[in-house]
């Protein structure tokens, strides 16, 4: 494309994002000094490349998802953005991660009025120490501490009542022989060792065991806030198929579960339009992340959810921003 057709392409995608209608080579005219027949030209030009298409018998153009690629990639100037003259920080509290992270989803969807998703931080598969506590007849209370001195919590069901020492064995072996490796290695080499413990003792340790595992292989959990303001979108909730495909995609999560770990290994902010991702196979919907990390590592990403015609230089700045101040938050000694 040369500048002239580079200029009237922005110039589409912009009023067509601002009002939601076709646009035709009348309303350019208003805003290039070109003929309507010269705009025409450029505009079947523009339409030869795969970049707009007419949606229906209209004289008027909208963006195809390579156009909005080339209009976000090249075409974008994304500006600064503070909403109302408040402050981001006062919006995130920073006494515990699990309101920390649910409250950046619910940032990213009041701000942008689509859906805000948090890809929630990996547990550690590896601990530091673990205690056993005894909470009633047959359940057990084990403590997990990571090497990062966070805590996690899981409840055992036994087969029988074990007493306060019988819990201290079973914690004192599991620190001295695994502390620092992962409950998946400790579960193959707990395997070959049990025949040198006693059975009740090693029953327990295997159900701690068992118990970590299953929970690791969960994987990462996504937050998602604000899934019902995309009913609120016209682009969205006029094809009733494509609504029901967008909230089956919010309750089964794996697509965008994909996508977001996808995400969280790139640098600085993402934008996936339409289907050219592979994992959002929506045409009409594209998806803004943004890693988020503590102490310069990366633990999980952000973004939002929202259609293809959406004001990228408000939204990416606002995923920005949010993910930025979510590893602030989750660095704070505090925290």
């Amino acid at each position: 494309m040369d500048d002239r057709a580079r200029s009237l392409l922005k110039a589409l995608i912009e009023r067509y994002i601002a009002d939601g209608q076709p646009v035709g080579s009348r309303t350019l005219s208003k805003v290039f000094d070109l003929s309507p027949a010269s705009i025409r030209n450029i505009m079947a030009d523009l339409e030869e490349f795969g970049l707009i298409h007419s949606p229906h018998t209209s004289a008027g153009r909208v963006p195809t998802p390579r156009g909005y690629r080339v209009f976000v990639d090249t075409l974008l100037a994304a500006r600064p953005f503070e909403p109302d003259g408040v402050s981001f920080e006062t919006r995130l509290p920073v006494a515990d991660p699990v309101r920390t992270v649910s409250a950046a989803a619910s940032m990213l969807s009041n701000l942008t009025q689509f859906a805000g998703v948090v890809l929630t931080p990996k547990r550690s598969q590896v601990f530091r120490q673990i205690e056993f506590i005894r909470l009633s007849e047959r359940k057990v209370l084990l403590i997990i501490i990571t090497p990062d001195g966070d805590v996690q919590n899981r409840i055992l069901f036994t087969p029988r009542d074990y007493n306060e020492s019988e819990l201290l064995e079973a914690a004192n072996y599991f620190n001295m022989h695994f502390a620092g490796k992962s409950f998946d290695v400790v579960k193959r080499t707990l395997a070959s060792e049990l025949d040198q413990l006693r059975e009740d003792i090693s029953r327990l340790m295997m159900a701690a065991v068992e118990t970590s595992v299953d929970v690791e292989n969960e994987g990462d959990a996504v937050l998602i806030s604000g899934e019902r303001k995309l009913l609120e979108v016209e682009d969205i909730t006029s094809d009733m198929d494509r609504l029901r495909r967008m909230f089956s995609l919010f309750e089964k999560r794996t697509e965008l579960l994909q996508l977001l770990d996808v995400s969280s290994r790139a640098q600085g902010v993402q934008i996936y339009i339409g289907g050219e991702s592979q994992l959002m196979p929506f045409e009409d919907i594209s998806v803004v992340t943004a890693p988020y990390g503590v102490d310069g590592k990366v633990v999980g990403t952000l973004g939002v959810v929202g259609p293809s015609r959406m004001a990228y230089d408000k939204v990416i700045p606002i995923v920005d921003i949010t993910a930025r101040l979510l590893s602030n938050a989750l660095s704070q000694p505090n925290s």
